[in-house]
């Protein structure tokens, strides 16, 4: 069960995106966005509003150094039932946009 909410900003060059998955969910979820790349930084919220981890993510993060938030994500994940996760990521440049015609 997750669901999603994505907020776009005209002005910058990020997506806000609200992801509510269950406890079981997490670390899967976290490491897909991991993987996907565009990702700039993921928050995990809990169901009281509480951020409980910050996770900014960099340009040539690697797997080793990942691994303690990971950890840290899986005993999040067996402490409570839901959670948010706040997903910050570049938003794609779009790749040529039709010339414009008078």
């Amino acid at each position: 069960m997750s669901t999603a909410v994505e907020e776009k900003d005209a002005h910058s060059e990020t997506t806000k995106e609200r992801i509510r998955v269950r406890g079981e969910e997490l670390l899967a979820k976290v490491r897909q966005l991991i993987h996907e790349g565009n990702t700039r930084r993921i928050i995990v919220i809990g169901d009281d509003g509480t951020t409980l981890l910050e996770i900014p993510l960099t340009a040539g993060i690697v797997g080793t150094v990942m691994a303690p938030a990971l950890v840290a994500i899986g005993a999040i994940a067996a402490l409570a039932t839901n959670y948010t996760l706040l997903v910050e990521a570049r938003n794609p440049k779009p790749q040529g946009s039709p010339p414009a015609t008078p």
